[in-house]
């Protein structure tokens, strides 16, 4: 059986904010990354568009690949998607990775008010507030953080926009399907996507819940090390496990 891995960056980034990790993710698993709509080199297509048409994307993109069962990591935005996969085609995941992510956003209304400030004025004037969140200050000023801001600097204000519509759509709820395992990860100075929600998915989603320390919103960088960590012994252990099923011992 390969081993399928598929890679769902945060809004505001691209498929690059994987790079910590690929290399040592690459020699273990078969790895699909791609930029979500209006994102690094992906177009935003039509006007407006739902978590349900974010999510087709991907299995689009794995369907071209012939890819037809897989895991799936997600940060932020990327994590909800990854749930909307679990619930809606539970039978083509084997594992999910939540990275810094919630079961809803908190405030429907704050991200469709986003959405109408950004295609209104663009995205320039709430660079530096969004990437305050995304990592500690002991971080902010180094050149991994400051590659990553530069990937919000040329995100397309309207994909980001639309993105944020998507957000403002989500209802609250408890998940349709509980088989997928979950492992769920967490900055412990996130204020976007906090500890106490991540608890709340995890616990709803039956899976298991490793807060960072010393991290914020989007951690890929600042703790790649600690996540890659995590990540390989989950992979790990889910991957062996189907393929246990499948060959029956």
């Amino acid at each position: 059986m390969t081993n399928y891995l598929v890679l769902l960056h945060s809004l505001g980034t691209n498929l690059h904010l994987w790079d910590p990790l690929i290399s040592t993710l690459t020699r273990n698993y078969r790895v699909l990354r791609l930029d979500m709509r209006g994102h690094g080199l992906s177009e935003v297509g039509q006007d407006s568009f739902l978590m349900e048409d974010l999510a087709k994307d991907v299995l689009s993109v794995a369907d071209y690949f012939g890819i037809d069962v897989f895991s799936v990591a997600g940060v932020s935005i990327g994590g909800l998607i990854a749930q909307y996969l679990a619930d809606s085609v539970p039978e083509r995941l084997l594992s999910m990775v939540l990275i810094d992510t919630y079961l809803a956003p908190a405030a429907q209304s704050i991200w469709s008010s986003i959405a109408d400030d950004i295609l209104n004025c663009g995205l320039d004037h709430r660079v530096q507030e969004i990437f305050s969140r995304w990592v500690t200050p002991a971080f902010r000023d180094t050149p991994s953080a400051i590659g990553m801001k530069q990937m919000l600097c040329r995100t397309s204000a309207e994909g980001y926009a639309r993105c944020a519509e998507a957000l403002s759509q989500i209802k609250p709820g408890q998940p349709k399907n509980k088989k997928v395992p979950v492992l769920v990860l967490v900055g412990e100075n996130d204020i976007v996507a906090t500890p106490t929600a991540a608890q709340e998915m995890a616990i709803a989603r039956g899976g298991k819940l490793v807060v960072l320390r010393d991290a914020a919103h989007i951690p890929i960088l600042e703790k790649s090390d600690e996540i890659l960590g995590e990540m390989m012994r989950f992979l790990a252990k889910n991957f062996n496990q189907t393929a246990r099923i499948e060959t029956g011992v």
